[in-house]
């Protein structure tokens, strides 16, 4: 008896859910914008935004997640400035030498070596050449800031790679790589 009434039930559930499909108009849609939702361009004018502007626009002031401002342009005159005014804002207690050795070994060593003596594996494998020794050069934190943020010569921007703190660590951590070296 409990089986007829088990098979009963199962073909009634489905005669229910075949015979609610038809394919001459549309079943019913719950949340018919998710599956129809209008399309915008990315900086066009439409009519739900205030004041004609788009939803990607920044709002005024504001600065994106992991970036700062810098107040220095790529320029040699704006190196020079960063290389006289600008230095580390971290506290004694908040570097960290070990982290920055830790960055500059991904980073940097690469190219400049591990003791900042400009021998590192490609140029060693002369990939690439006149990589300067950092006793042989008159570098700044402000100077080195600056050629991390926007790169210098051959040297690309490594801004995307580090952070602002993440930067700051390898300048001190360089800085003393620079006072091994220059000893």
């Amino acid at each position: 008896m409990k089986g007829l009434i088990k098979t009963v039930v199962l073909v009634m559930l489905v005669s229910m859910v075949v015979s609610c499909k038809s394919n001459d108009k549309p079943n019913y849609q719950f949340f018919p914008n998710m599956y129809e939702s209008p399309s915008y361009e990315t900086y066009g004018e439409y009519d739900i935004f205030s004041d004609e502007q788009s939803a990607l626009l920044p709002a005024e002031g504001t600065l994106a997640r992991g970036h700062s401002f810098f107040e220095y342009k790529n320029t040699n005159e704006d190196y020079e400035r960063a290389k006289a005014e600008l230095t580390n804002p971290l506290e004694e207690s908040e570097i960290n030498l070990e982290k920055g050795k830790e960055l500059y070994t991904i980073y940097c060593a690469i190219c400049h070596g591990n003791n900042g003596d400009g021998q590192g594996t490609l140029v060693k494998r002369e990939k690439i050449l006149g990589i300067p020794n950092y006793a042989d050069r008159e570098i700044t934190e402000g100077s080195i800031y600056h050629v991390i943020y926007y790169g210098k010569n051959a040297m690309g921007s490594h801004a995307n790679f580090l952070n602002e703190e993440e930067r700051w660590q390898v300048i001190a951590y360089v800085q003393k790589l620079r006072s091994e070296l220059t000893k």
